[in-house]
């Protein structure tokens, strides 16, 4: 049996990864019929299938899966040798690929990536947005972005962003001036809340803290959504009390069109980090990353 090239391995893994020829032609810059073909020697090589194909869904067997599991650190690895003979020290090039919670896609990445990609015009960057707990470095991510409370044992992690946010707790003047304003948190369980659903299909809960004393408030309302954007209106329309991310809600609260609530209750607490896993070959993207934020972070 003829060994199998490393072009077609690289073109399972992200098959595999994407779960779909299209998308992961999209990610390779190839077309869908390449991966395919190369799919089709591989299999034919090892004499094993390792995908399985509908019209709908592209899953990895269990030889796939294995396979998978034993190929993700390995092409890593081949990619940061390959980076690291190419590199330059001041024109560091190649792609990042960075996982991300939907807030610091939204809010705060933003401004610090046009100033990365503009001072390194020769990095490509992909940013996802996944509110989930993942192992980013198995779903093909060069680092994360996450709280501290959620970050993965033994990585190393750099803040990134602000060091401290918040939550608020708001609700808009009409609303307000119907229901009342709450003075303690176990006062929201009489409220209208607008509440949050993550994509694991958790709700939110809201916790709030004063002088050591910690409430936690199953709070019940007219909405649960999983777009923070759809919560903070239906806030500003008066359906009920909202708390979330500072950043969601400050445009209604620079206008008046929210009144923030119970401000005392909710202390800040530590801004994200990029975590990631040291190695000896770190892809260039990745350093120059890791040394911009630190710079840019002061």
């Amino acid at each position: 049996m003829a060994d199998p090239n490393l072009a077609d391995l690289d073109a399972f893994v992200a098959v595999a990864r994407a779960r779909s020829f299209r998308g992961a032609a999209r990610l390779k810059g190839v077309s869908a019929s390449a991966l395919s073909e190369a799919l089709r020697r591989l299999e034919a090589r090892l004499g094993s299938r390792l995908l399985n194909r509908t019209t709908r869904s592209v899953t990895p067997t269990e030889a796939g899966a294995q396979l998978l599991e034993r190929l993700g650190p390995a092409i890593r690895e081949i990619e940061s040798a390959l980076d690291a003979v190419n590199d330059s020290s001041d024109t560091p090039a190649g792609t990042l690929r960075l996982n991300a919670p939907t807030v610091v896609a939204r809010h705060i990445l933003p401004a610090i990536v046009n100033r990365f990609l503009l001072t390194y015009p020769r990095i490509s960057l992909e940013v996802e947005n996944n509110d989930s707990f993942i192992d980013v470095l198995a779903e093909g991510f060069d680092a994360g972005i996450r709280y501290e409370e959620s970050l993965e044992r033994d990585m190393v992690a750099v803040p990134i962003g602000p060091r401290l946010q918040r939550y608020v707790l708001a609700g808009a003047p009409a609303y307000l001036a119907t229901r009342g304003t709450p003075r303690h948190p176990r006062e929201l369980l009489a409220h209208a809340c607008i509440r949050h659903r993550f994509a694991s299909r958790v709700t939110a809960q809201w916790d709030f803290e004063k002088d050591g004393e910690v409430v936690r408030i199953a709070a019940a309302g007219p909405l649960i959504a999983t777009s923070a954007e759809l919560e903070a209106q239906a806030a500003i329309a008066g359906l009920g009390l909202i708390c979330t991310f500072e950043e969601y809600l400050a445009e209604g609260l620079a206008t008046g069109a929210l009144v923030p609530l119970l401000e005392d209750w909710l202390p800040p607490f530590s801004g994200p980090r990029l975590y990631y896993a040291q190695r000896q070959h770190m892809p260039p993207p990745l350093r120059a990353f890791i040394d911009f934020i630190k710079t840019d972070n002061g």
